[in-house]
């Protein structure tokens, strides 16, 4: 594994931050996409010697530009990491069109935007590894995020189409799912909500970003080739699925 090269969008902050910290501890040569952070992503680079990139997901010219740059430092990406999300939370009744287009670009079209570039280069390599962080709201849906929760429900769709293209090419694809993580996103939900929602998680607590690092470490290793189109549900039993 050690050497190989790894992308992950959103990978400064939070959730991606901890992937990019794990990849980086394993031994790949990561480089961790931003938006618009540069303070965050400067100090993710120093404090974890890997290499940033800054770009818009959403956006498929950019992603063009973005990939060309980290393989012209890195060399061909071997595994890529679709973290990259944001939200824009409201009832639908509520929500404008910038809301619902916004989330549907950053959190679905960025799957296909970032996959694309890499693919063609995984399929000559005999071997690539994508993994894609959808949502405990993918798979259960969530009051006032229509828009989150289509996306991520999305992503779990195109890991398991993709996967099947590429089974016969060495290229595994793959989704992990988390549950409430103890990040800045979920730190700003109110004290009384945050309660709710820790009583109905049956292990009693939120998850770690580190967990989820775990997950994705997994999925990215050379042995784990037998495991494509698969979701990793880790939400400490909040909910099930089969």
């Amino acid at each position: 594994m050690s050497g190989r090269v790894a992308l992950v969008t959103g990978g400064t902050r939070g959730i991606g931050k901890a992937i990019t910290q794990r990849l980086a501890a394993d031994g790949y040569r990561v480089c961790a996409g931003y938006a618009g952070n540069d303070a965050a992503a400067k100090a993710c680079a120093e404090e974890l010697g890997v290499e940033i990139v800054k770009g818009n997901v959403g956006d498929y010219d950019d992603c063009v530009r973005a990939v060309k740059e980290v393989e012209d430092k890195l060399g061909p990406i071997e595994i890529l990491v679709n973290n990259a999300g944001i939200t824009r939370d409201a009832m639908l009744h509520k929500m404008s069109k910038e809301q619902w287009n916004e989330v549907i670009f950053v959190n679905l079209a960025s799957i296909f935007n970032m996959s694309r570039q890499v693919i063609d280069g995984m399929r000559t390599a005999g071997f690539g590894r994508i993994i894609n962080i959808s949502s405990i709201n993918g798979q259960k849906g969530q009051m006032g995020q229509t828009n989150y929760s289509a996306a991520k429900a999305g992503v779990i769709g195109f890991t398991k189409a993709l996967a099947q293209e590429t089974a016969a090419k060495g290229i595994t694809v793959n989704a992990v799912a988390p549950g409430y993580i103890d990040t800045e996103m979920v730190s700003a939900v109110p004290e009384a909500a945050l309660a709710k929602i820790v009583a109905g998680i049956p292990v009693g607590r939120l998850g770690h970003a580190e967990e989820i690092a775990a997950c994705v470490a997994f999925l990215a290793r050379d042995d784990s080739s037998f495991i494509t189109g698969a979701t990793i549900t880790a939400n400490g039993g909040q909910y099930f699925t089969s």
